[in-house]
């Protein structure tokens, strides 16, 4: 529980009592704002437009994470939010924002609050709209290209609506989950509005009428079905659901599937836990055992086409309930105005008798206890096994886009909320400055990061900044010579596949902290593992050398199914 304070700290400010702000400066006000909100990290690299209210920022409690590009920042921001409940990333004005826009895009994409402030040039220096060092266009291009990206956003021009303005786009990033802008020219940080100002958080309220009827109609298909059912999805952890989830599924009896953007939404060692559902991607069983559901309950899940297997699922609107932040509709009747969490509370109220679903023995936990074969040369499928033997109760697993995430799927994550991964926007180079993010959140934790080769040459030099700051997280590079997904998605001898290779188990000494390992046989991966894993002086990184032709077992079910519809 101790794991989600940060989300329910954010959740009280519907309580806070209004206290006006004297005396604050613009910049004050809205770091004064993002404490409210629990963020006690931000993340990002300086420039000029945006250096005063860096200082600022140097004074206040709230500590700088710098990072060596712009989208590595927010990377790390979007994984801080996932752990921590809100991130926030702070750049200059265009060569700075415009580069953070792929990892926001991942953020609104996956329902992660972000908050983006950018530096901007000063309202003064815009007379007769100057040729400005960083200008694209007009001085208005980079808000127009974040109103795409982000649920809410403002440009602080106006001293008098200024804090007011802070006030709505943080709010929306907190109840919607997804990525606000803010922008902030240079000579407006330091200007302190002439007026009195009081926070009133917004009131979001159900309707209790509404309410009340869709949790009559979804209490009356679970007492009629035999085959009930949870799915479980991504909203789950971001509202820090996870508790109340685990009480709907044990009052009932019923047991839980994950997607994969879900995956870890409760332990994978509780007994009412069944595995992924992926479709025709995932295990056959899981997938038969959710298909044959008569009441299928989707909460928080968004059926993205990695969630169903390349739209290979088969489940049918009549028998499902399907709740989200944005929508709830139960069989064909859609119910507005009932968040969530409301629903779910309504539901585990109801007194109805379930009918309590036998989950098959192949469903259960049954792994064996992995057993080495020294000489064998390393493969994807024998690697996970291995891992999946050394993680524990405090272990976050971090894994980048292709076989790093079907391979790590495979992964028994022992606690909520420890797996991140962009499984649904599939950025490249999401791990590493993930890496950084997650352990500026829990510094206490033991981060595990999954890369492939391809993936790390993109932003793998952010371990730069996790040795400045003395974290110790252990990274495996998948070295198969490049974009081994690829490789399966479109077979032949492309060499636009191919990547330079490097000798990544020596970047440690390169880079002045930590220890590199080169593997290539079981016996090696064991070894460095085992060394990994028991030092905490810095990160550990493994290079594992993998056969070109090697794939998990996922990613071979993935490109089957796929060949057969593109």
């Amino acid at each position: 529980m101790a794991r989600l304070e940060a989300l329910g700290d954010v959740a009280a400010l519907n309580n806070t009592t209004p206290v006006p702000e004297r005396g604050l400066s613009i910049g004050q006000y809205l770091i004064r704002r993002l404490q409210d909100y629990g963020i006690r990290d931000v993340f990002g690299i300086p420039g000029d437009y945006i250096l005063t209210f860096y200082g600022l920022l140097e004074k206040s409690p709230l500590r700088v994470v710098g990072c060596t590009r712009e989208d590595n920042a927010g990377f790390a921001a979007d994984a801080y939010a996932r752990i921590h409940g809100m991130g926030c990333v702070v750049v200059t004005y265009c060569v700075g924002g415009l580069s953070v826009c792929n990892s926001v895009a991942g953020a609104y994409a996956e329902k992660s609050p972000v908050v983006v402030i950018s530096g901007a040039p000063g309202l003064g220096e815009r007379v007769n709209n100057p040729l400005l060092h960083h200008k694209v266009r007009d001085f208005h291009t980079q808000i127009e290209v974040f109103e795409k990206l982000c649920i809410a956003g403002t440009e602080l021009e106006d001293p008098v609506v200024a804090f007011r303005e802070i006030d709505r786009v943080l709010d929306a990033a907190a109840r919607f989950k997804r990525p606000v802008y803010i922008e902030l020219p240079r000579d407006m940080v330091e200007v302190v509005p002439h007026i009195a100002h009081a926070f009133h958080a917004a009131q979001t309220e159900a309707d209790p009428q509404v309410l009340a009827e869709a949790a009559d109609e979804a209490s009356a298909l679970l007492a009629k079905a035999q085959r009930p059912i949870i799915i479980a999805g991504v909203e789950i952890h971001r509202f820090g659901l996870q508790e109340k989830v685990l009480s709907l599924a044990e009052k009932h009896g019923l047991p839980i599937a994950a997607t994969i953007l879900g995956k870890s939404v409760v332990p994978e060692k509780h007994p009412l836990y069944i595995g992924l559902y992926e479709g025709a991607m995932g295990h056959a069983e899981v997938t038969r055992f959710v298909e044959e559901s008569d009441c299928v309950l989707l909460l928080g899940a968004f059926m993205t086409d990695l969630n169903l297997g390349i739209f290979t699922a088969q489940l049918d609107p009549a028998n499902c309930i399907y709740v989200t932040s944005e929508q709830l509709r139960i069989r064909h009747h859609h119910y507005h105005q009932v968040p969530l969490g409301d629903f779910l509370d309504q539901l585990r109220q109801r007194e109805v008798r379930v009918a309590r679903r036998e989950i098959p023995a192949e469903l259960r936990p049954h792994k064996h206890a992995f057993q080495l074969d020294p000489s064998a040369k390393l493969s994807i499928r024998r690697l996970i096994a291995r891992v999946d033997e050394q993680i524990d109760a405090n272990t976050i697993v971090i894994a980048d886009i292709g076989d790093a995430l079907f391979a790590a799927s495979e992964l028994t994550i022992h606690e909520q909320t420890d797996f991140l991964s962009p499984a649904y926007y599939t950025s490249m180079g999401f791990s590493v400055p993930a890496a950084l993010g997650a352990l500026t959140a829990r510094p206490d934790a033991r981060v595990l990061v999954i890369c492939g080769d391809g993936a790390f040459q993109m932003t793998g030099m952010e371990l730069s900044t996790i040795v400045r700051h003395g974290y110790a997280p252990i990274v495996i590079v998948l070295d198969n010579h490049g974009y081994g997904t690829e490789r399966f998605l479109h077979p032949g001898n492309w060499q636009f596949n191919e990547i330079h290779p490097w000798k990544y188990h020596q970047l440690p000494a390169l880079l002045g902290g930590g220890t590199g390992y080169e593997v290539r046989t079981e016996k090696e991966f064991d070894a460095a593992l085992n060394k990994a894993w028991n030092d905490k002086s810095g990160p550990s990184l493994i290079q594992a050398h993998i056969p070109v032709d090697d794939a998990s077992d996922a990613l071979k079910r993935l490109t089957e199914r796929l060949s057969k519809r593109v």
